[in-house]
């Protein structure tokens, strides 16, 4: 399969910053290349309403507008809190916000047509995060099952054949999360579609159903995985990077009829991310981040909690701790640039577990979705230099790298797979 046609500045690109490590000014960085400042126009729309879930990694968009970051790019942004990626979807669906903090794959099932009865399409300009994810178990597993699931296949099929199935929980079924767990459970040799119950809650319901003991597993977003530890409800089993190291999670998301028609809007709200996604990922500000995102209005939670696990080093709560990719992360290297291997991934995973029949136009969906240009056009404006660079390399545990010009051989080589024709 030939990869999708990329836009004329369609290459990875590295930010370029100053010695002190601040990030270069426009003016300073097109000077230096040689290339000519690019007119940044006024927002065609300035008043604006981002969606999100009370997530850690909503912490870019909140940043943004709590700090400045959107004031400075000429936009009057409001945050408008959602209460599951469902919301999410109608929110953006029937204009209510006009853009929202998503699941990397929701664009993606949009186009495709298994996010709901009315799908309307959506686009991916920016990656908001990376990483930051987690699988957490039950208390009654803790010290039984690490890293790998195929510890816990034996008390699978003992509770399948009789009739009492582990129960795990994700947030959406064609999500992230939803990928992750799959993913995971099928390396340890069970089949996610017939070994186990999988039910779809938001993460409250999660956490409380492990604490009532209905519930053996569940994949989400922080800070619910460390809210289960910290209860003594759960403990965390993997995190997510080491699933897929630097995968990602967390996008900004807009209708494609808005980004078409509001590109100086869009590439405003880019720039201001970029900036918030700096300022997030700097140390020295980690617990004026965990204060803000802390807040009753944004995820209503003790800035303890979400302290925990936006840096890396904590604990699991079974006497092991997360290796050094372990928390999100939302602006360094190449963190924001949608990339079409990643892309043509999920949908790899959509085709090998049956959400889609037939084999899907992989290289037509991925183009559709991915609005690299708007990301490219952004990044010059804000003064980042881009650099040619490789395409990213993607390899899950104990799985094989992902040939992005087969997707489909790569979709049928699992031994456990639902593909439906």
């Amino acid at each position: 399969m030939t990869l999708p046609a990329p836009h004329p500045l369609h290459h990875r690109m590295a930010h370029t910053d100053s010695p002190s490590g601040a990030s270069v000014p426009a003016e300073r960085a097109l000077q230096g290349s040689g290339a000519a400042s690019p007119v940044i126009g006024d927002p065609e729309v300035k008043d604006l309403r981002l969606g999100f879930l009370p997530l850690t990694d909503a912490a870019p968009l909140l940043v943004a507008v709590e700090k400045g970051f959107f004031a400075a790019e000429g936009l009057n942004a409001q945050a408008a809190k959602v209460s599951s990626w469902t919301a999410s979807r109608d929110a953006l669906a029937n204009g209510s916000v006009h853009a929202s903090h998503m699941l990397y794959s929701m664009p993606l099932a949009s186009r495709l047509g298994i996010l709901g009865p009315e799908c309307t399409p959506l686009v991916i300009p920016w990656v908001l995060s990376r990483n930051g994810q987690a699988i957490t178990l039950a208390r009654a597993h803790a010290g039984k099952v690490g890293t790998e699931a195929r510890a816990l296949y034996r008390t699978t099929m003992d509770r399948r054949d009789a009739g009492r199935p582990l129960v795990f929980a994700q947030t959406l079924p064609p999500g992230t999360h939803s990928m992750w767990l799959r993913y995971w459970l099928a390396e340890g040799g069970i089949d996610p579609d017939r070994d186990v119950a999988l039910i779809t809650i938001p993460p409250p319901m999660m956490v409380r159903n492990m604490a009532g003991g209905r519930l053996d597993g569940f994949c989400a977003g922080e800070p619910w995985n460390a809210i289960a530890q910290l209860q003594s409800t759960g403990f965390t089993a993997i995190t997510s990077d080491a699933l897929w190291p630097n995968h990602p999670e967390k996008v900004c998301a807009f209708q494609a009829d808005f980004a078409e028609q509001n590109p100086r809007t869009v590439k405003a709200v880019l720039r201001a991310l970029h900036a918030s996604g700096k300022w997030c990922d700097d140390p020295v500000n980690a617990a004026e981040l965990a204060a803000l995102l802390a807040r009753p209005e944004h995820l209503d939670c003790p800035a303890e909690t979400v302290r925990a696990r936006i840096q890396p080093g904590f604990e699991f709560g079974d006497g092991r701790r997360s290796g050094p990719g372990s928390a999100p992360v939302f602006s360094s290297g190449l963190t924001n640039l949608p990339d079409a291997v990643e892309c043509l991934w999920f949908l790899s995973q959509y085709r090998r577990w049956g959400f889609i029949g037939g084999i899907p136009n992989y290289a037509g969906i991925t183009a559709s979705v991915l609005r690299t240009d708007l990301y490219h056009e952004a990044m010059a404006e804000a003064g980042v230099l881009s650099l040619p660079s490789t395409r990213p390399v993607v390899r899950l545990l104990g799985g094989a790298e992902f040939d992005p010009s087969q997707p489909e051989a790569y979709a049928q080589s699992f031994a456990i797979k639902s593909p439906r024709d």
